[in-house]
């Protein structure tokens, strides 16, 4: 069995001066023309040979995006707002890249995408970072957990670390005694969904379920997963 791979602008100012006749100067500011800029008002370089023309703060919405599976409003509030004024500008960025800016307002998530095309010869920047078998379980309950809770009415579901061990240690092999050891598996597969947003820990191993775990598991894998498990418990019974 292969596990599942779940996968405001400062813009460059150009000065064109051309000659004024100093007569004409009245004339002109009579006329509604706008006092020039001075060149040394313009926008500071950010560092040295600075050539780029995104305000600082667009830029670092930028980086989070390519460096993080995600960025969630309800984490990053001040950088969901810079992204959602800068939305156009910085979906151009990524496309330069062959990157593709998924923005899910009903989520309040947004996340990128490696664009894949047959009829173009498209360079990989994103690397496929499988989840491993205890990551792939935990995300299993997870996803289980919150369906069936969102089910109910409620806005939000929560989970114990006790309550994951005991869930996704019964599709352990039954042969291994090492009881720590797959218990650190799970912990540090929690670890992991706690680092990429699916999972807040609220208090000492209490963990609140976010809405990315129905991006990164639909509902369809949910299913087949299921089903692949449900075979998987009766082959060993």
């Amino acid at each position: 069995m292969v596990w599942w791979s779940i996968r405001g602008t400062r813009r460059g100012a150009v000065a064109m001066t051309e000659p004024v006749d100093t007569d004409d100067w009245s004339a002109s500011e009579a006329a509604g023309f706008i006092d020039p800029v001075s060149m040394e008002e313009d926008p500071a370089e950010l560092f040295a040979g600075d050539a780029g023309t995104l305000d600082a703060d667009v830029r670092r919405v930028l980086v989070q995006l390519l460096r993080r599976k995600f960025l969630l409003a309800e984490k990053n509030p001040a950088q969901w707002r810079t992204l959602l004024e800068n939305q156009q500008i910085i979906e151009s960025r990524m496309h330069d890249l062959f990157v593709r800016l998924v923005v899910d307002h009903d989520r309040g998530v947004a996340y990128k995408q490696q664009v894949r095309s047959v009829e173009l010869d498209v360079p990989i920047l994103l690397k496929d970072d499988p989840y491993n078998r205890a990551e792939t379980l935990v995300l299993v309950h997870l996803r289980t957990v919150y369906q069936r809770e969102r089910g109910t009415g409620e806005t939000s579901a929560r989970v114990d670390i006790e309550e994951l061990e005991q869930t996704v240690l019964t599709y352990f092999d039954p042969e291994d005694h090492n009881l720590a050891r797959r218990q650190l598996e799970v912990r540090n597969a929690v670890q992991r969904l706690v680092t990429e947003g699916l999972l807040t820990e609220e208090s000492a191993g209490r963990y609140r379920i976010t809405p990315m775990v129905e991006v990164v598991l639909s509902r369809e894998k949910l299913s087949e997963l299921n089903e692949w498990l449900r075979e998987q418990n009766e082959a060993t019974a």
